[in-house]
């Protein structure tokens, strides 16, 4: 009984499983592929037209005209007497050190820096470029040999020569430093001879430099020298310097 039992239990188990419905499969999603239209590329007409760029204008800074720059030194002449010096003046024979704490740009300083021009000079000079108690020398005209102004780079040196009277320099050639010196102050003219001059004038001849011309006439000697150029630096200098020339020609503004 037992027995029959169990294939009872065995038979409706099994028709049980049998009449449920079977699960329906799975099936995949469908995947839509977009589809695509040929690219139609529409060729440019005539009528096209491209960007206008903007244009953009621009107004340079003031230049100088021919009739805002200073005129040139054609008709600056200089004439009184010379003093006569050799080769290789250096700076510290100009003005010695001691003295550049006077500051130029206080009129009496500057004045003061004039008095000690060329006080560095040794004993072999007897004649004194500046009497005692005098501000001021009588030689307007400063004749030297090669490399004048070597040494160091103050600018006190072609100041003080300025401060004392000095407005034109004549020697064989410079130490470019101090050239450029008297161009940027404008306190006097470093001009170059083409011969040693130095050896064909004496301290107190009466002379006269013409720029335009470039020559110095020796009135004592009746001799006649040619000079080198002023070129460029001419205006500069007659400007007064190379920031008045600047000024002067609208390179900066006007104070």
């Amino acid at each position: 009984m037992a027995a029959s039992l169990s294939q009872a239990l065995y038979l409706a188990t099994f028709t049980s499983s049998a009449s449920k419905p079977s699960a329906s499969p799975i099936s995949p999603p469908s995947i839509k592929v977009p589809t695509f239209s040929p690219l139609t590329v529409q060729p440019l007409s005539s009528a096209f037209t491209p960007n206008v760029a903007h244009v953009i204008t621009l107004t340079p800074h003031a230049t100088s005209t021919p009739s805002s720059i200073p005129s040139d030194t054609s008709t600056t002449t200089f004439h009184g007497l010379c003093y006569v010096v050799g080769d290789n003046i250096d700076t510290d024979q100009i003005i010695p050190a001691e003295y550049l704490t006077l500051v130029p740009s206080n009129p009496a300083e500057y004045e003061k820096l004039g008095s000690y021009a060329l006080i560095g000079l040794p004993s072999s000079y007897a004649t004194r470029f500046i009497e005692p108690n005098e501000t001021k020398t009588k030689y307007s005209i400063l004749i030297g040999g090669a490399n004048f102004g070597c040494g160091s780079s103050r600018e006190h040196a072609p100041v003080a020569l300025g401060a004392a009277g000095v407005k034109a320099v004549v020697a064989e050639s410079y130490a470019r430093i101090f050239f450029r010196n008297s161009v940027a102050t404008g306190e006097v003219y470093p001009v170059e001879s083409e011969v040693r001059i130095c050896e064909e004038c004496k301290t107190g001849d009466v002379v006269t430099i013409e720029l335009g011309e470039s020559r110095l006439i020796n009135h004592t000697t009746g001799k006649e020298y040619k000079l080198k150029p002023i070129g460029d630096a001419g205006p500069v200098i007659e400007a007064g310097g190379i920031f008045a020339y600047a000024r002067k020609t609208g390179m900066i503004p006007s104070q």
